[in-house]
């Protein structure tokens, strides 16, 4: 596993920023999908199945 002397180092620094950039990424992503609200239109034509 990595050890402090690791972190210690320009890839251990950069290997924290990037995981850093993925978890603000990933929240980012999250909200913009729970505050999306999604829009649902039916037609009587698409739930029947029918054919003009």
């Amino acid at each position: 596993m990595y050890t402090a002397r690791f972190f210690t180092t320009q890839l251990g620094r950069a290997s924290l920023a990037s995981v850093g950039a993925m978890i603000v990424m990933c929240c980012f992503a999250l909200t913009q999908q729970v505050s999306a609200v999604p829009v649902v239109t039916a037609s009587s034509a698409a739930i029947t199945g029918e054919l003009a």
